[in-house]
């Protein structure tokens, strides 16, 4: 390709709206255009990379069984009712009414219409499988960011694997695990893998993998010590033991215009720092009024709530639903005596004397709550957000919470799909059995946007050659210099032939221009051909990875490169 030619639409300044360095050098080195909120045009720069990760994802899931397919995106609303998703996952989906007032779904994955092709197996002699596509998605993002790292349009590699049990899902589970790690490996990322939430997607266990960066939205809690890694969905800590008193008695004191935490521990330091408060949170789940119970120093992450109940809809309840439910505001909630309302508690009160929390009456509050003895817990859970700097619940070692962002994520879902979609298989003995599903997914413009995020420098783009769009670039210096043109075409038709990704660099522009878009776009190695380089029988090469340039023999170039490049 001669870059002359090619559609390259490099933009020397950064795009107003971009946050994340991904969507700044993206956009600038022509890779990727906006044509609204969330939704991108994959320019012929970006194609090719995105293909290479294409291909990276293809080989790994074929080199474990995998068995590739291309599935319908908009799906009849039907199937999503059945699952129960059309609700669960809500105002995500973008669905849409046909001619004949039928519902529709752009899918935003594909379980409910693979564990229907599942059903059309009949015994276990036809496990295990592994089905996969590559495929466009949409959600409909209410705020989409940071370039293609928050989209409403997107390209994933979703897998299933089908088994007659458990023991089957794990061995699939490890297999995907294990791709994955190759997967990632492959494109030059350092992909953590860590507990995570199932949220919508539902079943027994998940993994996500994350990749360290300030521009992603996961928060990870991880420990140098030792091997454990959580999203912060399903983290937890170790909290020192707090001393309560042997025994507590109940009192209400007066608390005049007292509605917080901070303040009420303000006015009675020794009697209710926020260790010792009860934070009463009201809550909706699933149309259920329910009280939320933590620490006073406390925060809840709405995630574990919904994870441990189930709730598909959690919402805060309403001034108005709370003084009718408790009788009191909030500020002087509480849950002492409270019956006939759901109380979910977390983990770090069990046990806990001595506490203080609000009266259901304005102005006054409770001391010396027993929570085992005044308060109806229904259910005990971790709920609380961990904080950097808490114990590892493991080793006793400080724990460290950062950004990154999701790459992957891998799901144990079980039966779920499967017995409502009637995907059942005989046993040996020729008893029917729901087939155990396993979902796996992978975004591929998250995936390069990830690279990036972690390949660059102030000049741009740094690709790994595994995923780069082109391996080489060939600069030529005076393009209206016959002989230095004609040396630069004869080195990129070299390359070439020896099946180097090239690109000639053939614009009338100046040598700056050239060089400063090539290391915008990233590409791993220059060759600069310039007339008296053309005269010396040498040329430069330079590296994008550390800049370095160095004179090379032109007769020994394409040798050197082929070695560089591991050809």
């Amino acid at each position: 390709m001669r870059w002359s030619q090619a559609f390259i639409p490099t933009l020397r300044d950064d795009p107003a709206e971009a946050e994340a360095v991904s969507h700044r050098l993206l956009v600038r080195g022509g890779f990727i255009r906006q044509l609204s909120a969330g939704h991108y045009s994959i320019l012929p720069l970006g194609q090719r990379v995105r293909a290479k990760i294409d291909a990276i994802i293809r080989s790994e899931m074929d080199a474990i069984g995998g068995q590739q397919f291309h599935l319908p995106a908009l799906h009849p609303g039907e199937i999503w009712k059945k699952s129960g998703r059309w609700d669960i996952v809500g105002d995500e989906l973008f669905r849409l009414v046909d001619r004949k007032g039928a519902d529709n779904v752009l899918g935003v994955t594909h379980e409910e219409v693979f564990a229907l092709l599942a059903s059309e197996l009949r015994s276990y002699r036809q496990l295990p499988q592994i089905w996969y596509q590559i495929q466009t998605k949409f959600r409909d993002e209410p705020r989409p960011k940071s370039g293609v790292l928050r989209v409403r349009e997107f390209t994933m590699k979703d897998s299933y694997s089908l088994d007659i049990d458990t023991d089957g899902l794990d061995s699939a589970f490890d297999l995907h695990h294990g791709a994955y790690r190759r997967i990632f490996g492959r494109m030059g990322l350092d992909a953590v893998d860590v507990e995570a939430s199932s949220g919508a997607m539902g079943g027994s266990n998940s993994v996500e993998f994350i990749v360290r960066s300030p521009a992603g939205e996961d928060w990870v809690v991880t420990c140098a010590q030792c091997d454990y890694r959580a999203n912060l969905e399903r983290a937890v800590s170790a909290i020192p033991e707090i001393d309560d008193p042997a025994e507590s008695t109940l009192e209400r004191f007066p608390t005049p215009s007292i509605k917080t935490i901070a303040a009420l521990a303000a006015e009675f330091p020794e009697v209710a720092p926020p260790e010792r408060q009860i934070k009463t949170l009201v809550y909706v789940l699933d149309d259920e009024l329910t009280l939320v119970l933590l620490r006073g120093d406390h925060e809840l992450l709405e995630q574990k709530l919904s994870d441990t109940t189930g709730a598909t809809k959690v919402r805060l309840a309403l001034v108005e639903e709370i003084k009718s439910a408790l009788g009191a505001l909030p500020g002087s909630l509480g849950a002492v005596g409270v019956g006939g309302i759901p109380i979910i508690a977390d983990s770090e009160l069990s046990g806990r004397r001595g506490l203080v929390t609000g009266a259901n009456e304005g102005g006054w509050h409770y001391s010396g709550v027993d929570i085992e003895r005044d308060v109806k817990v229904g259910r005990w859970a971790s709920l609380r957000t961990v904080r950097g700097g808490e114990p590892c619940v493991r080793c006793g070692s400080s724990l460290e919470v950062w950004k990154g962002i999701e790459v992957g994520h891998i799901f144990k879902l079980g039966t779920r799909y499967s017995e409502v979609m009637e995907a059942m298989v005989q046993d040996e003995a020729g008893v029917s059995h729901p087939i155990v599903m396993g979902s796996y997914g992978i975004g591929l413009e998250r995936g390069m946007a990830a690279v990036v995020e972690t390949n660059h420098d102030e000049r741009g783009i740094i690709w790994p050659l595994a995923v780069t769009p082109y391996q080489v670039v060939v600069t030529v210096l005076r393009v209206d210099d016959p002989e230095t043109m004609a040396a630069g075409k004869a080195l990129y038709e070299e390359l070439a032939n020896q099946r180097v990704e090239v690109i000639l660099d053939d614009r009338p522009e100046r040598p700056g221009v050239k060089f400063a878009d090539a290391e915008l776009v990233g590409i791993p190695f220059r060759v600069t051909v310039g007339p008296k380089g053309v005269a010396a029988g040498t040329v430069e090469l330079t590296t994008r990875r550390d800049l370095k340039t160095e004179g090379v023999d032109r007769t020994s170039i394409v040798a050197r490169l082929l070695e560089l490049i591991g050809t």
